[in-house]
Formats: structure tokens, sequence, C-alpha cells
């Protein structure tokens, strides 16, 4: 079956832009858009905020995000492992990174992993590689005979099909064992895009999303979540339910295991919480920790603060004790 997606004009000046230009696209998380006076002054102040602590942000925060390098995250990983937790490394690139460099980086996490014996694997963004399938490829060649699965994450809907192609260059390569995709609720391509990765047997990620669907932006993303999940129930090789909402974790968990399909809680690093750990441990599922890293990591900190007031707080704490 081929995938079927809604495109619209936008989308189709978007595709042809990254087409002539595939290293255009900005792989970090889009804002929301604003949907009052009030949100939009919101979020004015929130920048500005961001603006002035950016700095401090990024001579603190590194308790809470993976570094810069994979040195870095590999130390995140470990304390991890300590807890018996499992984790999966995901560079951050920012747009002074050529492909090949992201590539480097990539295959440098790879053979790092491969000798460290961590329960880990590598996030790829397909954007950060141009959508090369050849660099792709030679990625995946190393990733297998490493042992290390490669997961490609999500980005705009505009952008799927190109990331399709590149990893179905590295499934012709490889196969599916060490290769994975994520799916967002929030797209109406998104139940296509579940029987897309079934057809091909691979690991799945399913997240709400952070970029919208241009023909239903106000989309619930819970219910698009849920509706993923049903459709990977029973077919998918491994789903990894990528959410901090709890009762959401907690009803798709529920779905996949009554269709006996093999599945784990994967939560970001410095929004996970003890209370999450000890939800999973109590319920029988594995819990797997998303470690960021890489240049990208200041404004996925600020991003963070925005929404973790914990992290806030301990920062403010620490700018004002001096500890």
């Amino acid at each position: 079956m081929q995938t079927q997606s809604v495109v619209t004009p936008e989308l189709e000046a978007r595709a042809d832009q990254l087409h002539t230009n595939p290293g255009a696209f900005n792989t970090g998380a889009p804002e929301e858009h604003a949907q009052s006076a009030l949100n939009a002054l919101k979020a004015g102040v929130s920048r500005r905020l961001s603006d002035l602590v950016t700095p401090l942000v990024s001579r603190i925060a590194k308790d809470y995000v993976g570094g810069e390098t994979v040195d870095d995250a590999l130390c995140v990983a470990r304390r991890l492992a300590v807890q018996n937790v499992p984790s999966t490394l995901g560079f951050w690139d920012t747009s002074d990174y050529s492909q090949r460099q992201v590539a480097d980086i990539y295959l440098a996490a790879v053979k790092n992993l491969s000798a460290s014996g961590l329960d880990s694997y590598v996030s790829i963004k397909p954007p950060a590689l141009r959508f090369g399938s050849d660099v792709a490829v030679e990625l995946a060649a190393v990733a297998k005979s490493s042992g290390v699965r490669l997961h490609c994450d999500s980005h705009g809907p505009e952008v799927v099909e190109h990331s399709h192609t590149m990893l179905q260059a590295m499934l012709d390569r490889v196969g599916p064992d060490c290769l994975g995709t994520t799916i967002p609720g929030r797209w109406s391509r998104s139940i296509s895009d579940a029987d897309w990765a079934n057809e091909r047997r691979l690991n799945v990620r399913v997240v709400k999303g952070q970029w919208p669907d241009p023909e239903n932006p106000q989309a619930d993303m819970r219910e698009g979540f849920l509706r993923v999940i049903e459709r990977l129930a029973g077919r998918a090789r491994h789903v990894a339910v990528a959410t901090h909402d709890m009762q959401l974790a907690a009803d798709a968990v529920e779905r996949l295991r009554a269709a006996g399909t093999s599945c784990e809680l994967e939560q970001i690093f410095g929004l996970n919480s003890i209370q999450s750990l000890r939800w999973a441990r109590q319920n029988g599922i594995g819990l797997r920790i998303y470690i960021p890293f890489g240049k990208g990591y200041i404004p996925n900190a600020m991003r963070l603060m925005r929404r973790n007031p914990r992290l806030a707080w301990i920062i403010t704490k620490r700018l004002v004790t001096g500890k």
C-alpha cells in the first residue's frame, strides 16, 4: 500500500523548496501558532526572557540535557544505565553543520554505543542528512554491523515523503531489524504512515507531534495518538509510546498489550520524572529516555524550561544561591 497524503499548495511549495535545497529545513521544533492576542503577548515575553537567560542556561542546564558531544550524551546514558534505564541518543544540529559533519557524528554515536554495551540506540534527523540516500545507506550499514539500531525522528508533514525515500534506501540495504520511524498522531496522513511502517516491519515511535497539520491544525492530538496506536496494535514489530501524558501512556500501553504488541514508554531527558519510572516499573513496562545533545541543546533547554516549571525553579535557585 502506498502512503496517501493530503497535498496542499503550501505543502507543494515547501516540498519544491526542499527538493532544490533540502538543507533549508529547520530541524528545530516550531513554535505553536498563537491563537489570541494574549497568547501572542505571552509568547513574546517568553522569547525575550529566553534571550536573557540563554547564556545562563548554557552553563547550568547541562544536568538536564545531553551536552554538546557524543561523549557528553554517553555520560548521561551511563548514569541512566546505573538505574537500569535504557536510552536513545539524539543529535540536535544547527545550520552550522554540513551533511558530512552530521553523518560523522551519527557514526561516532553508533560506534561508541557499540563499544559501550549500553542498551541504547541512535535517533537521526533526515533533514540534517539532507535526506541523502547514499550517506544514510552508509550509516545503516555501519549500524547493522555494529548491532546498533537507528531511528528516524519526525519533522514537518511536508518532508515525510523525503524521509520515507531515505528510509526505504536504508531498508533495501540492511532490512528492518535495526531501523525505526516516528509517527505523529496529529496529522491526517498518520494512519497511512502507520500502514507504511507496518508493511515494512519497522520499529515505530508514536508522538503527539510538534508540527501541526495545515489541513487540521486544531486536531485533537490525544485522539490522533490513540488512532495510530490502534493501527499499530497487533501489526507493528515494536512500539515506543513517547509521551509525558501518563494517562495517555496508560491507554496506549493497554491497547498494545491487549494485541500482544511489544512496547515501551519513551520520554525526553529533563522532562522525565521519578513518577514516570515508578509507574513503568509498577506496570511492568520499560522506560527509555531520549537524550538530546549537540549545539542545538541550548534552544532545546529553553523549550524544556517553558514546559518544565521545576527545571526553571532549579535554575533560578542556582542563580540566586550560586550552588
